[in-house]
């Protein structure tokens, strides 16, 4: 009798048992970024600031330093500078520049029927901005050998004005790499001689000139450029000029072939290769003070270091040290 007591009292233990093992379990999983996207895992000890113990002061610079008053540490109000890069770190009139093209001369002694050579000024203004003069002289004589005539153009000057951009403005200025325009302008006048038409009616050629026509001519040029220093003050470079006619003086006779400053008429890619000379006309020691201070205020700015304690000794201290004095010469 005890144990069919012992069982029926067993089996609603074990029904629960058995209800509980087969009910499924639902636990929560906090994913990697639940668990940690509200912990800053560089805070260090000390990093929070209570503002309400803060007081504020401006020093002799304008910024504006909030100061602990527990525990005497002093901040700049980074939230009260404002965040502007110097965009010139040079002297507005920092340089200036002679160059001498060598590339015309050098196409002209291998064989080019046109050219003759120019130099340019360049003034250097805050190693970013470079207003730029161009002067030369051109000059052409063709006969070409498939056709029976000769075209002339006497020595005649050419000028361009513009203005070159330098990437590297921030950098060492023994390094450009430039982009510019020019607007280029020429007063010239050419002829043609020696024409000789095939034989007509009569059976004899026929020769003849156009005469001496003057002509003005403007076009502008978009470049790209490199300048590197080799030593001293002197510095090689060379430009790629993209060219485009604006406008020209019309003749009876048609278009001038040759442009002094331009090169062929149909041209529309040009190059120099120029021998630069640089004077320096201020001295540059760095950036400003204001320029560093504004550079420094983009990074970390650390807490302002305390002013080292007074090693004078202490009242008590020197209260010691006397009585420490009577000790030895009353022993004495």
């Amino acid at each position: 009798m005890k144990s069919v007591f012992k069982i029926l009292f067993l089996l609603p233990a074990l029904a629960c048992m058995l209800s509980s093992m087969a009910q499924r379990r639902v636990t929560p999983i906090d994913t990697p970024a639940t668990a940690t996207q509200h912990i800053n895992e560089n805070k260090a000890n000390g990093d929070t600031i209570d503002r309400s113990r803060l007081a504020q002061m401006t020093d002799s610079h304008g910024n504006i330093i909030l100061v602990d008053t527990i525990t005497g540490k002093e901040f700049i109000d980074t939230t009260a500078v404002e965040r502007k890069v110097p965009k010139m770190i040079y002297p507005l009139f920092h340089s200036a520049t002679l160059s001498v093209d060598l590339f015309t001369p050098a196409m002209r002694a291998f064989g080019t029927k046109y050219g003759l050579g120019e130099i340019a000024a360049e003034l250097n203004l805050h190693n970013r901005y470079i207003p730029v003069i161009e002067i030369g002289l051109g000059e052409a004589r063709n006969t070409p050998e498939d056709n029976n005539y000769t075209y002339r153009s006497p020595v005649a000057p050419f000028f361009r004005i513009g203005m070159n951009y330098n990437f590297l403005y921030q950098s060492n200025p023994d390094y450009l790499i430039m982009a510019g325009v020019r607007y280029g302008f020429s007063s010239f006048s050419f002829e043609v001689t020696d024409i000789t038409q095939q034989p007509g009616y009569w059976d004899e050629p026929l020769t003849y000139s156009i005469p001496s026509q003057n002509v003005t001519a403007g076009y502008f040029q978009i470049l790209l450029a490199l300048r590197v220093r080799i030593i001293d003050n002197f510095s090689l470079g060379w430009s790629v000029r993209y060219q485009s006619l604006l406008h020209n003086t019309d003749t009876p006779y048609g278009n001038a072939w040759y442009i002094p400053g331009y090169g062929a008429r149909n041209r529309t890619i040009n190059a120099t290769f120029s021998l630069s000379y640089t004077v320096g006309l201020s001295k540059f020691n760095g950036p400003s003070d204001s320029t560093r201070e504004t550079i420094d205020s983009l990074g970390d700015i650390p807490a302002t270091e305390q002013p080292e304690e007074d090693a004078s000794p202490s009242d008590d201290e020197a209260a010691e040290s006397g009585d420490n004095t009577d000790t030895d010469t009353e022993q004495q």
